[in-house]
């Protein structure tokens, strides 16, 4: 088959190519950045430099594909987040009619059924209903649990303060998903003759929010690290003092307290709480231990 991938060689997009590639199809591989041409190309698939802005561009990049992976990148601008995830979503869209894409699958989230509290993902939300409103495309809205590789992320702060939390509890579950286990999911979805919009869940894992400090402290020898509930007041100014743009740590604050709550939760329990993922916490755990 020919397939088309957005999201450059990022921490999905590499490993769907590869084994996409193992399996012998012919694979292009989207990217803004002309330094990553000959990294593509080394892999054996081709490079398409161009703007996901472009929608010519994209629909010319699409022509004859008998499938499309979409995401969004994670962080697409520094203001109007979710405003400009919509509308790369929309280019997408729009490309995808002009190239008469007749298969694609969405890289979503878990949360994506609900339009309010779930920060980030309700770029998604409103993404996932434009692509419902898409004609003669089958899609399959890949919704991924909490990234195992948003960990890094704590680094300083355990490093610094010798803590890891977040604006919910230490007892709230949460699903976590590895970025592989995505590309394994993905690749099945992309060779499938499906007809119609389906929602797929891609979740490796669900653990308390007391196992993150557990597990991943004892990765690094550090057993006893505690998991703190912050405020949402605490865990806004928090991401403010380590450089994240304003709207950012106000969508990310958004999304911790939906997690609280249990609004980004809710679609994923509603539909069983499948855990179809292989990578569990403690495997990812000696990644997080070799990056620390």
């Amino acid at each position: 088959m020919k397939i088309v991938i957005t999201g450059s060689l990022g921490n999905t997009a590499k490993p769907l190519a590869q084994q996409l590639l193992s399996e012998g199809h012919e694979i292009t591989i989207i990217s803004s950045s002309e330094a990553r041409k000959h990294d593509i190309e080394s892999l054996g698939a081709i490079p398409a430099i161009g703007s996901i802005e472009d929608v010519d561009f994209l629909a010319q990049t699409f022509e004859s594909a008998d499938a499309v992976f979409l995401m969004t990148p994670p962080a697409i601008s520094a203001v109007n987040i979710v405003e400009n995830t919509i509308n790369a979503g929309k280019n997408y869209a729009e490309a995808l009619k002009k190239a008469k894409v007749k298969r694609a699958v969405m890289l979503s989230s878990v949360g994506a059924e609900s339009p309010v509290e779930n920060g980030p993902i309700k770029g998604l939300h409103h993404i996932e209903k434009l692509y419902s409103n898409v004609e003669n495309t089958s899609f399959t809205f890949l919704r991924a649990g909490y990234f195992y590789t948003n960990f890094f992320n704590d680094i300083p702060l355990i490093k610094n303060a010798g803590i890891i939390g977040g604006n919910y509890s230490a007892e709230i579950n949460i699903p976590l998903v590895h970025p592989k286990d995505i590309a394994k999911a993905a690749a099945e979805e992309l060779v499938k003759n499906e007809t119609g919009k389906n929602i797929r869940y891609i979740v490796s894992d669900t653990r308390n929010a007391s196992d993150f400090a557990k597990v991943l402290g004892a990765s690094v020898e550090k057993p006893e690290l505690p998991w703190i509930e912050f405020s949402d007041e605490d865990a806004f100014n928090g991401m403010i003092q380590a450089g994240l743009p304003q709207n950012m740590a106000e969508l990310y604050t958004e999304m911790g307290k939906g997690m609280r709550t249990g609004i980004i939760q809710k679609d994923f329990i509603d539909h069983g709480a499948p855990v179809t993922g292989n990578i569990k916490l403690e495997d990812f755990a000696k990644e997080f231990a070799d990056k620390f």
